[in-house]
């Protein structure tokens, strides 16, 4: 969903090429009731999108219990905490002037996390994901997560005690690797911290990076 039709048509195009189907709204109200409507795979939202805003259209989604893949295009990188803060719960985001290409292999890598490819459970300490329903638990509590927070958690789960650098995490997870890109994972270990509390395996190994131990 993007406001500016020559970007937008753009996208659209890159995307098509790459086998997706794709549906264009303009405005945030519009963008709502489109993937309430049509159950996109996945959702590109425009942070400056009029009447409701991207992230409005993220927050009432997540609202809901709708839990699709959300990819955000934004102007300033600044934002990029807020955009994947807890309360929105984005799966990805790529900032102005961007490339189409690089955006299009932003979507697949989405939905490539959301299509597992490790064993159908994984366990550590009191945390369970069961992979081929893609659910989390904290003991007995489940846990909503997104679709990045959980290939992230179940990447790190798959290699227990194996500490992760964040470049290594990113070309691992999201696909790619950036030195400027590490903030991302960050913003993504502090909502999944935020999400287990005291049950979380994350373990932080200054200076290098992170690993899934239960001890």
């Amino acid at each position: 969903m993007e406001d500016e039709p020559a970007i937008a048509e753009l996208v659209a195009l890159y995307l098509r090429r790459d086998g997706f189907g794709v549906h264009l709204e303009s405005s945030g109200d519009a963008a709502l009731a489109a993937v309430r409507t049509l159950s996109p795979v996945a959702v590109v939202l425009d942070v400056g999108l009029p009447g409701m805003n991207g992230i409005e259209v993220c927050r009432a989604l997540r609202a809901a219990g709708d839990w699709t893949p959300v990819l955000f295009v934004t102007a300033r990188d600044d934002e990029v905490d807020r955009l994947l803060g807890l309360e929105l719960g984005a799966d990805d985001y790529i900032t102005k002037p961007f490339s189409p290409r690089e955006l299009a292999l932003r979507v697949r890598t989405v939905l490539r996390r959301s299509s597992g490819g490790v064993p159908d459970v994984l366990q550590v300490g009191s945390v369970r994901l069961d992979v081929s329903e893609r659910r989390a638990f904290a003991g007995s509590d489940e846990v909503s997560l997104t679709s990045t927070e959980f290939g992230l958690l179940a990447h790190l789960m798959k290699h227990p005690r194996q500490v992760f650098s964040r470049e290594q995490l990113l070309s691992a997870v999201w696909g790619y690797s950036s030195v400027a890109g590490t903030r991302t994972v960050d913003v993504h270990i502090a909502q999944l911290r935020a999400k287990f509390g005291a049950l979380s395996p994350i373990r932080t190994v200054r200076g290098v990076g992170y690993s899934a131990d239960a001890s």
